[in-house]
């Protein structure tokens, strides 16, 4: 039977940034899954107004039920607010091993630094934006989510960018503000390999931010740390990324 791999996409985002991954892992004998979080397939400028109260833990329980659903626990691969949904499955045990490529921190990892304050500071000026959907403009993403990236592909995949949720940002950016504390983690419930990858010139989750996380989980963790910035999805050197984390995937999770 093939390996199988669910893949977790991140904030603003559609199983569709998964398209170099996904190819990537089925040429080398992997099945592959990538569900959209929840109202994540609604229009790019339409968002239903329940996405704006919609909690990390909504998120959680229904990738839960995907992953209860198959016939075999997978491996789960998660980028960004998506590596954190993956961390979080990890330790309710419906995994084999998560890799979480540049991933935001659970709570109790401070997470705040100028880059990432600067990239949300419309958004966070906006009074009641914890209870309303939000979305990234474009010079937003080239600063900050692309910044590695060339330009013109940064460009065609902020268009594919959907709204997504206040409430998950409040959850992810100021927790300790948040009740319940949604991105609270455990790391004794993590009993299953872990690999962190962080990337040199990110500036929504800095490398140091990642190393942090890594460390909290030092029990079951391996960290790699590359060159580029937050878009380790597509940005020059992805393969590379991708590769190792299949060689890993092999070593740890088969």
């Amino acid at each position: 039977m093939a390996r199988l791999a669910v893949f977790i996409h991140g904030m603003w985002a559609t199983p569709d940034v998964w398209h170099n991954w996904r190819p990537f892992l089925e040429e080398r004998g992997w099945r592959t899954l990538a569900p959209a979080l929840r109202h994540h397939d609604a229009p790019t400028l339409d968002p239903p107004p329940a996405l704006g109260t919609t909690s990390l833990l909504d998120y959680a329980s229904d990738l839960e039920a995907e992953l209860r659903s198959l016939p075999e626990k997978p491996v789960v691969i998660g980028h960004s607010m998506g590596g954190l949904l993956a961390l979080m499955l990890c330790a309710r045990g419906l995994a084999t091993a998560g890799v979480l490529l540049t991933p935001a921190p659970p709570a109790g990892v401070l997470a705040l630094r100028p880059s990432n304050v600067l990239a949300f500071a419309r958004i966070e000026t906006r009074w009641g934006w914890w209870r309303k959907p939000h979305r990234a403009t474009l010079r937003e993403a080239l600063s900050h989510t692309f910044n590695t990236t060339d330009p013109r592909e940064g460009s065609e995949c902020h268009a594919g960018f959907v709204h997504d949720s206040g409430r998950a940002l409040l959850e992810l950016g100021l927790p300790w503000l948040a009740r319940p504390r949604a991105a609270d983690i455990d790391p004794r419930l993590v009993t299953v390999p872990l690999l962190f990858v962080a990337a040199e010139q990110d500036r929504l989750v800095p490398p140091d931010v990642v190393q942090r996380t890594a460390r909290r989980f030092g029990h079951a963790s391996d960290f790699l740390r590359y060159p580029g910035g937050h878009w380790v999805l597509g940005q020059p050197g992805w393969e590379r990324i991708a590769g190792d984390t299949v060689a890993w995937l092999e070593g740890k999770a088969t």
